[in-house]
C-alpha cells in the first residue's frame, strides 16, 4: 500500500474530528464510538484508532471548538443580556448538548480530561466583562441549566437510553 501524504493524513484527521464533533453534539460523547465514527466517515475503526488511540483524545482535540460554539451563543455586554442570551440558547439542542457534556465530565475520572474550556472560558468572560456580578449570574445560570436539563430528560441516563 502506498504511503499517504501529509495533506491526505491531515484531511483524514479533519474528517474524523468534524464527524466526532457532530456526534458529540447530536448523540453525545458517551454514545459516540469508533464504530459510529467509522460508519459515518467510511474510515475503518483501525484507521480512526490509528489517529486517536483513546476516545478521550477526541474531547481534548475538540475542546476549543466546542468552547467557541458555546461562547458564540452568549452576550456578555450586561448581566441582563447574558441571562437573556443564555435562556434563548438553552432552547437549542447544540447548547444543551454542550451543557450535558460539561455536566457528564464533572464526574469523569480521566486525568486526560482535566478541563472543559467552554464553561471556563464563558465564566472568565463573564467575570472580565461584568465583574463579580457577572460571575454570580453565570453560576446561577449554570445551576439553573442543570435543573432545566434534568426536567427535560437530558440526563446521562436518558442519553444512554436514546443510544440503545
Amino acid at each position: 500500500m502506498a504511503k499517504r501524504s501529509k495533506v491526505q493524513t491531515e484531511q483524514t484527521i479533519k474528517q474524523i474530528l468534524d464527524e466526532a464533533l457532530q456526534q458529540v453534539l447530536s448523540i453525545g460523547y458517551e454514545s459516540m464510538s469508533y464504530t459510529t465514527l467509522s460508519e459515518a466517515t467510511g474510515i475503518s475503526r483501525t484507521g480512526i484508532s490509528h489517529h486517536f488511540p483513546r476516545k478521550a483524545e477526541f474531547l481534548i482535540r475538540l475542546d476549543a471548538n466546542i468552547a467557541g460554539l458555546f461562547i458564540n451563543d452568549l452576550d456578555f455586554s450586561t448581566s441582563t443580556a447574558l441571562e437573556t442570551s443564555w435562556m434563548k440558547a438553552i432552547e437549542s439542542h447544540r447548547f444543551c448538548a454542550i451543557l450535558r457534556l460539561f455536566f457528564s465530565l464533572c464526574g469523569y475520572s480521566s486525568k486526560e480530561i482535566t478541563m472543559f474550556k467552554a464553561i471556563d472560558m464563558a465564566r472568565d468572560r463573564a467575570i472580565s466583562n461584568l465583574g463579580s456580578k457577572g460571575e454570580g449570574v453565570f453560576n446561577d445560570l449554570l445551576g439553573r441549566s442543570a435543573v432545566v436539563l434534568l426536567s427535560r430528560g437530558y440526563g446521562i441516563e436518558a442519553e444512554a437510553e436514546a443510544a440503545a
